[in-house]
C-alpha cells in the first residue's frame, strides 16, 4: 500500500523535518530483543541519554546514521542524527522508563519490517494528561480535532505499541500520552468479506489516514471537546444501588417524575453530550405545599438517590447571624466546595446538593422586612449571585422547601435559579393507599396486621389526610392495639403473651380515625355535621328542586372543563334551611376539599384580618383538584345592618374579586353562598358574580306542614288529621328551622292538648292566619 516514506507524510510533515536541521532523517524502526527474528542477527548497542529536549519530543530512538543504512520500517521509530555516536542509541526519559532501559547498558536491537497490508493502524485510542501535574494546575479544554491533526503531523510514520507512553508538545505545552488501544486494517485477502475491516492489534504503523481518538486520563482536570473525543468513563448521577420501588414516597409519583425530568434527566447523560447541546443543568428546585405532605421526605430521598456529595442540609434561620456580613458569609461557605471543585475539574465536577428547609425565613421579598439592617435583602442577593450570577456554578443543586411560596422573593423563582417549582399537595385516594401500604409494610411482613384491615377502605376514609397524618394514624392504631394488652392494676403490667396476641385490627384504625387523628387541611366535616344534625327533611318540591339544582352544579364542577369556577347562591327568608341545604350539597359532592366561611369564625376580626381569613380559605381551595367553599350568611360577613345602613366595603371588594377569580389550571372550585337579604346584595352589585341563584322557600301550605310533622313522629294520626283540617286553606308561612323548634316545644306538652296548643303557637308566632 505504501511504497516509500513520502507516501506516509504530507508536504507539511516533510517540510517540518527538512526545516529542523537538528533532527536528521527518519531511517525506519527497531525492535528490542523481546521480538525475535530468524532472518535478522542481533547487534549490541550502548544506551545513552537523549542529546536534547527537542529530540526527546520526537519519541524516537536516536541512532548513528551509519548503523542502519538503507533500512525502511522498524517497531521503534529511529531518527538519524550526527550528535549520536556510532554504536549508541539515545532514549528519552519516557522511553527508558517504559522499556526498563538503564543508561550506559547494552541493548540488543533487531530491525523490524512492517507488513503494509496487515499492520497499518486504522484507529488509535490515546489517553492524554499534563506531563507534569501540579495541584494548582487550572482546568484546560483542548480541541480533540486539532490534537489529532497535530499528532498525525508529528508522528505520522511512527510505530506504536499498546501501553506505549509518548511525550507530546501542543500549543507550547507538554502532555503525556499513553496508547490505549490499536485497531489495524487487514488487506491480506482482497476477496474476503473481512478485507479492510479493523481488528484489535498489539502494535501498528500510524498513517495519515489513521483515526486518532483522545480520552483524558482518569482524575485528570483536562477537558476535551470536538469529534475526536472518545467515550471517557462516566459515573452515572443515579446511585447504582438505588431502587425506585423502595423510595418510601407514596402519592407523589407524578411530582417525582416531573422533578426527575426537569432536574436530573440532563445529568444522567455524560458531560460531553450536555456540552454539545449547549445546555445548562437545572440548579434549583422549590418544593412547596401544606405541612406534612412529604416535602422534606422527598428532598431527603433525592439526596440518597443521587450519586453525589453528601447533601448539605441547613435550616433557613441557621443562616442568619447577628454580626454584620456573617449571614452572607454563611451562604458563601455553603457553595465554597462546589466552587473549588468546578475550578479544578470543570464540567467533570461532581454534583453538590444544598437543601434549604424553611427557605422563606431567609429569602423573603426584598424590601418587605422592616428595619434598617436589611440582612434579609443581602442574603437574598448573595444567594442570587451564587445561583445565577456572573460566576455561576453548574455543579450545584439547591432544593428549597417552604409552606409560604408567596413570601419568597420573585427573583429566586425565575429560570436559572429555583426554576423547578413543584407543589406537593394532599395525596389522592391512590396516593393514600400507597402511603398506608408503606407504613404498614413491616407489620404485614411480621404478621402483626389483622386480616380484617382493608387498606383500600382506609384510603377512602382518610380523605384530606396528609402523609404525616396518615403516618400518625398508623401510630395511633398501633398504640390502641398495644393498650389492649396492658393490665391496669396497681402497677402497669404487660400481658406475657403480648408478642403472640398483638394484632392491629380494623377497629384500632377506626378508633384512631374517630378519636385521635383529624385532618388539619381539607374538609370541615364536623362543621357540616353540625349544620346537618337534624338531617334534611324533604317536605316538598321546593326542597327537591334545590337539591336537584345542587346535584347539577356539583356534576358541572366535576366534569366540565369550560367552567372551572361555578358559583351558586341560595337566597330566601331567614330560618328556611339555606345553610343546611348548602351543607348537604357540599357534603354529598364528596370533594376532597370542603371549607366553611362563616361569620361565627370571624367574631372580633377587623376588616383587614377578615379579608385575610377569607383569602386564605380560597388559597387553600386552589391547592386541591376539586374544592367546595360555603360562604354562609353573606350579609353578616359584610357587617350589614338595616340601621344606617353600614357595611364593610373592604370585605365586599375582597368577595367580589375572589368570586370572579378562576382557580389555577387543572383545579376546579364550587362556591355556595347563602343570604337572607337578596335585595341588599343586589344593591351591592353582588348578585351578578353568582352563576346561578336558587330560591329557598318557607313552608306555605298545609301539605308541606303535614310532611314535616309526619317526619317528626310526634303527633298521632288523629292529631295530624285535626291539624290538617284546621290549616287547610289558611295562610301559612314559616321556616323549617323555626318549625322544628316549635315541634320540640310541642313535644313537652301533654298528649291530649298537644295538637291544639301547637296550632295556637303557630298563630302566636304569626306563621298561621285563620282570617
Amino acid at each position: 500500500m505504501f511504497k516509500s516514506f513520502s507516501d506516509f507524510h504530507g508536504r507539511k510533515q516533510q517540510q517540518r523535518i527538512a526545516d529542523d536541521a537538528c533532527r536528521g532523517e527518519l531511517l525506519g524502526f527497531v525492535i528490542c530483543s523481546y521480538l525475535p527474528s530468524a532472518k535478522m542477527t542481533d547487534r549490541e548497542f550502548r544506551s545513552i541519554k537523549c542529546p536534547s529536549e527537542d529530540l526527546s519530543l520526537t519519541n524516537c530512538v536516536l541512532v548513528h546514521d551509519g548503523d542502519f543504512p538503507n533500512t525502511n520500517y522498524y517497531v521503534f521509530t529511529i531518527l538519524g542524527h550526527p550528535s549520536t555516536g556510532p554504536g549508541k542509541l539515545a532514549f528519552n526519559a519516557v522511553q527508558r522508563k517504559w522499556a526498563g532501559i538503564v543508561l550506559n547498558s547494552d541493548v540488543k536491537v533487531r530491525p523490524y519490517q512492517f507488513n503494509q497490508r496487515t499492520q497499518c493502524i486504522g484507529s488509535l485510542v490515546l489517553e492524554i494528561d499534563h506531563l507534569q501535574k501540579k495541584s494548582n494546575t487550572p482546568p484546560a479544554t483542548l480541541d480533540s480535532d486539532k490534537l489529532a491533526a497535530e499528532f498525525l503531523m508529528t508522528f505520522g510514520s511512527h510505530a506504536l505499541t499498546v501501553e506505549q507512553p509518548l511525550v507530546f508538545s501542543y500549543d507550547s505545552k507538554l502532555y503525556s500520552l499513553r496508547v490505549k488501544e490499536i485497531e489495524v486494517l487487514d488487506f491480506s485477502n482482497a476477496k474476503s468479506q473481512m478485507a479492510g475491516k479493523p481488528k484489535i492489534a498489539q502494535m501498528g504503523l500510524l498513517t495519515p489516514n489513521s483515526n486518532v481518538i483522545f480520552e483524558k486520563t482518569e482524575n485528570s482536570n483536562l477537558n476535551l471537546s470536538g469529534k475526536s473525543k472518545g467515550k471517557s468513563s462516566y459515573q452515572s448521577i443515579i446511585n447504582p444501588d438505588w431502587d425506585f420501588n423502595k423510595m418510601g414516597i407514596g402519592g407523589l409519583d407524578k411530582e417525582f417524575s416531573a422533578i426527575f425530568r426537569r432536574a436530573f434527566a440532563s445529568r444522567v447523560f455524560p458531560p460531553e453530550i450536555v456540552e454539545q447541546l449547549g445546555m445548562k443543568h437545572v440548579r434549583g428546585i422549590l418544593l412547596f405545599g401544606p405541612p406534612g405532605t412529604g416535602k422534606t421526605l422527598m428532598a431527603r430521598q433525592i439526596g440518597k438517590m443521587l450519586n453525589a456529595r453528601e447533601p448539605k442540609i441547613v435550616n433557613g434561620p441557621q443562616i442568619l447571624d447577628k454580626y454584620v456580613g456573617e449571614s452572607e458569609a454563611n451562604v458563601r461557605k455553603l457553595f465554597a466546595d462546589a466552587e473549588e471543585e468546578e475550578k479544578r475539574v470543570g464540567i467533570n465536577s461532581g454534583l453538590h446538593i444544598i437543601i434549604f428547609d424553611e427557605i422563606d425565613a431567609i429569602c423573603k421579598a426584598r424590601g418587605s422586612v422592616a428595619g434598617n439592617s436589611a440582612v434579609h435583602d443581602t442574603v437574598v442577593n448573595q444567594l442570587l449571585a451564587k445561583l445565577d450570577g456572573v460566576e455561576q456554578l453548574n455543579n450545584i443543586l439547591v432544593i428549597g422547601m417552604t409552606n409560604r411560596k408567596d413570601m419568597i422573593d420573585e427573583a429566586l423563582l425565575r429560570p436559572g435559579r429555583l426554576e423547578v417549582q413543584m407543589e406537593i399537595g394532599l395525596p389522592d385516594e391512590h396516593g393514600r393507599h400507597q402511603i398506608l401500604s408503606i407504613h404498614t409494610e413491616t407489620m404485614r411482613t411480621h404478621g402483626k396486621l389483622a386480616s380484617d384491615v382493608d387498606l383500600a377502605e382506609l384510603a377512602v376514609l382518610t380523605k384530606n389526610f396528609s402523609g404525616a397524618e396518615i403516618e400518625g394514624l398508623v401510630r395511633a392504631a398501633q398504640s390502641t392495639a398495644m393498650n389492649r394488652l396492658i393490665k391496669a392494676s396497681s402497677t402497669v403490667e404487660v400481658d406475657p403473651d403480648a408478642i403472640e396476641k398483638l394484632r392491629i385490627s380494623r377497629s384500632d384504625f377506626i378508633h384512631a380515625l374517630q378519636n385521635d387523628i383529624k385532618p388539619a387541611f381539607g374538609s370541615s366535616k364536623e362543621a357540616l355535621d353540625t349544620f346537618l344534625s337534624n338531617g334534611i327533611i324533604n317536605w316538598g318540591d321546593p326542597v327537591s328542586h334545590v337539591l336537584e339544582d345542587g346535584d347539577l352544579i356539583v356534576s358541572q364542577t366535576r366534569s366540565s372543563d369550560r367552567t372551572p369556577l361555578v358559583t351558586m347562591l341560595l337566597e330566601g327568608p331567614p330560618a328556611c334551611g339555606k345553610t343546611a341545604l348548602a351543607a348537604k350539597i357540599a357534603k354529598t359532592s364528596d370533594f376532597p376539599f370542603v371549607k366553611l366561611c362563616t361569620p361565627e369564625n370571624m367574631i372580633g376580626y377587623h376588616e383587614a384580618a377578615k379579608c385575610q381569613a377569607i383569602k386564605k380559605i380560597f388559597d387553600d381551595a386552589y391547592k386541591s383538584p376539586l374544592s367546595c367553599v360555603v360562604i354562609d350568611d353573606i350579609e353578616r360577613l359584610l357587617d350589614y345592618v338595616p340601621i344606617g345602613p353600614r357595611f364593610s366595603n373592604l370585605v365586599l371588594q375582597a368577595l367580589l374579586v375572589l368570586l370572579k377569580k378562576a382557580p389555577p389550571a387543572g383545579r376546579k372550585l364550587l362556591v355556595i353562598g347563602t343570604t337572607s337579604r337578596k335585595d341588599v346584595l343586589r344593591d351591592m352589585e353582588m348578585l351578578n358574580v353568582f352563576s346561578t341563584i336558587v330560591h329557598v322557600s318557607n313552608i306555605s301550605s298545609s301539605e308541606h306542614l303535614l310532611a314535616v310533622l309526619e317526619n317528626a313522629d310526634l303527633f298521632s294520626r288523629e292529631e295530624l288529621q285535626y291539624i290538617q283540617k284546621k290549616t287547610h286553606g289558611k295562610k301559612l308561612f314559616i321556616g323549617i328551622k323555626k318549625l322544628l323548634v316549635l315541634i320540640e316545644m310541642a313535644r313537652q306538652m301533654e298528649i291530649g292538648e298537644r295538637a291544639s296548643k301547637f296550632l295556637c303557637i303557630l298563630e302566636d308566632e304569626g306563621a298561621l292566619e285563620y282570617s
